[in-house]
């Protein structure tokens, strides 16, 4: 019995060291990276997948060594319950730990989405297909949805104007509509309560304001021009001048092909400010922060016309003859 006693005891002592190396090798696994090679990799952690499946596809990119190891260490910590759904960029660079921390916190891939000031709806829809997020369809069926425009509280029917230019980072599973939705956020935090008192003062609506802006960013090839173009149409407005704005006519050509013709300016449409009086019935692309303030405080001018230098500045002119000098000299080389 005494025998019995002192083999039990050596054998617990036995199984306490087997226990505890085991331990000990688990966690200096935990720290030790797969692999030297700087290598990324896509791992998507799908909703109520099996901690199981998602180590072996972690061993099989070779991102893991040992995938028991990966679920033991996992387990001692209690990671495997609390792992997130997502898209994760990992490396065979990071431990084991540093993997299991990253799904437990969601860190998730972000994709970047920067849309330039001046983009117009069809051209944000492009930039949103190349990011794999949404086809170019579903983001434009999205974007000229009335109903979804007008929950945003935009008095209008498309999107166009309020996608405000920046930069943003949306997870994998960002549908057009939340994408849509964080820029009209960002325009609507950018729209100051003071601008909305100012384009009061102008007689303005806001809708109108953003379609002067978006004339303005079109029109403008280099910053400090802004305000004194936005002279020249608050000027036209006011004595009931059509704008007679190139881009407004390019916006309504479907299909554009870059060559802008004289039958084009004489043909009617919504957009050819030619044609019609005053503003056209929407923005024309998506203006900035510095349009939009050009559209409130234009430059105190009488300045009422403008032409292209071919150098991205304009000369401007307060008649028409010498307006027609100056198309004869930057245009037509006379």
């Amino acid at each position: 019995m005494k025998k019995l006693r002192i083999t039990i005891i050596f054998m617990l002592i036995f199984m306490f060291f087997v226990a505890a190396a085991v331990y000990v090798d688990i966690l200096r696994y935990a720290d030790k990276p797969a692999s030297a090679e700087p290598l990324k990799k896509v791992i998507i952690v799908k909703p109520g997948q099996k901690f199981k499946s998602v180590s072996q596809i972690l061993h099989k990119k070779k991102i893991i060594n040992h995938p028991v190891k990966f679920r033991f260490f996992s387990r001692i910590k209690g990671y495997d319950k609390n792992i997130k759904a997502g898209e994760y960029v990992l490396s065979p660079t990071m431990s084991p730990q540093t993997i299991l921390k990253i799904f437990v916190i969601g860190k998730v891939r972000l994709h970047r989405i920067t849309i330039p000031e001046g983009y117009n709806l069809r051209q944000v829809a492009r930039v949103v297909s190349r990011t794999g997020l949404a086809t170019r369809t579903e983001f434009l069926k999205a974007a000229t949805n009335a109903d979804l425009v007008h929950s945003e509280g935009i008095d209008a029917q498309t999107f166009e104007g309020y996608l405000f230019p920046d930069t943003y980072y949306f997870t994998k599973d960002a549908t057009p509509e939340k994408i849509i939705s964080s820029m009209v956020k960002r325009f609507w935090s950018v729209f100051k309560p003071e601008w909305k008192n100012r384009a009061e003062t102008h007689g303005l609506t806001i809708h109108q304001v953003v379609t002067l802006a978006s004339i303005i960013e079109k029109e403008a090839g280099v910053a400090v021009e802004r305000p004194i173009i936005s002279s020249v149409f608050h000027n036209r407005l006011k004595r009931k001048i059509r704008l007679q704005s190139d881009p407004t006519v390019i916006y309504g050509i479907e299909d554009f092909n870059g060559n802008l013709t004289r039958r084009d300016l004489i043909k009617k449409t919504p957009y050819n400010t030619y044609k019609i009086k005053g503003l056209p019935p929407g923005p024309i692309a998506n203006a900035g922060t510095k349009a939009i303030e050009a559209a409130l405080y234009p430059a105190e001018t009488r300045l009422l016309y403008f032409v292209s230098k071919k150098d991205n500045t304009h000369k401007f002119s307060t008649n028409i003859k010498d307006h027609n000098r100056a198309v004869r000299k930057y245009q037509l080389g006379h």
